[in-house]
């Protein structure tokens, strides 16, 4: 990339791709230890103070107990040593009971309390104090007990879709144009030549067409309907990563993990893994927080915000993660 030239930010998201690769490693492969060795890992507090878990109101259901939450967080920096907000905020659930990887996309936009710093948008916790704050503010806002996470930044993720042989999806008339708009954005900064998107309908999508498929915002649905890409880019992957053969699969857990940063080290993922084989877990199940139903915008001090029913949101969310219950539509 030039450096003298300034990209603009992208609205970024973070793969559960992280946590299914390096799980899937962590059991299947003999070189475990080498590919984790390759991952960043950032000490933070696991207190329950400094991670603002309650214990008065995290109830300790049958259900909680086969159930692990990792905060996922895509950041929009240039470097890894500069402050940035978390321009995609996830919760990954294992759920041992019901088999399933549960996505829970956080609207960035949402109003919320953030630890000495008042109410603000949910994405700016990250950026007053990295992923601690991140993780002590989702856990306070939404009654949670997360304690690990994984950050991981996206400016090569094009790379990690095209090893995997692209995603297939089914590009919407007015997307054509967009896609084709932010990849031009993205070839003048990277000085690289694109292959332009000329029909809408079910087609399989290279890694720079499927990251600016991801960046979409200002059609109907704004922001909603962009988490939903976001999801949709997930989804595909996941399903290309099951179906790589042992010949492909280490090249492309190689690509991936020296982009990912998190709090768990090699024994806590291999941990992770055999849990996740051992319950025989396959499905990859996605919803978004707040819903539509029970938020809406306000300009607060000159400033746009997505407002939630807060008290609705949190039995929403904890009825999908830890009952396996979908908020109605």
């Amino acid at each position: 990339m030039n450096s003298k030239k300034k990209m603009k930010p992208w609205k970024k998201f973070i793969l559960s791709l992280f946590s299914i690769i390096v799980l899937v490693a962590g059991t299947a492969f003999g070189s475990t230890l080498y590919q984790l060795s390759k991952i960043e890992t950032k000490t933070i507090s696991k207190t329950d103070s400094d991670l603002g878990v309650n214990p008065k109101k995290i109830q300790e259901k049958k259900e909680e107990i086969k159930v692990t939450n990792i905060a996922l967080f895509g950041v929009d920096r240039r470097n890894k040593n500069e402050p940035a907000r978390s321009d995609s905020i996830m919760i990954l659930s294992i759920d041992e009971k019901n088999k399933k990887i549960k996505i829970s996309s956080i609207m960035r936009d949402t109003y919320v309390k953030v630890k000495g710093h008042g109410e603000t948008k949910i994405n700016h916790a990250y950026a007053y104090g990295g992923p601690e704050l991140a993780i002590r503010t989702l856990n306070e806002n939404f009654d949670l007990n997360i304690r690990d996470y994984a950050t991981v930044d996206f400016f090569n993720l094009e790379k990690i879709i095209d090893a995997i042989g692209g995603v297939t999806v089914d590009v919407k008339g007015n997307e054509v144009s967009l896609i084709n708009s932010y990849m031009s954005e993205t070839a003048t900064i990277e000085n690289k030549s694109i292959s332009r998107i000329s029909n809408s309908g079910s087609q399989t999508l290279n890694g720079m067409q499927s990251v600016a498929y991801t960046r979409i915002r200002y059609t109907d649905g704004g922001d909603f309907v962009r988490t939903e890409r976001q999801r949709t880019i997930l989804s595909g992957i996941f399903a290309n990563i099951q179906s790589l053969g042992a010949t492909k699969f280490p090249s492309v857990v190689s690509k991936l993990l020296p982009l990912t940063e998190t709090s768990m080290n090699s024994l806590d993922i291999i941990k992770l893994g055999s849990k996740m084989f051992s319950s025989n877990i396959k499905t990859l199940d996605q919803e978004r927080f707040p819903r539509e139903d029970y938020s809406h915008d306000e300009t607060i001090d000159g400033v746009w915000y997505l407002v939630a029913d807060m008290k609705t949101t949190v039995d929403q969310l904890h009825n999908y993660i830890y009952e396996d219950i979908k908020p109605k539509k």
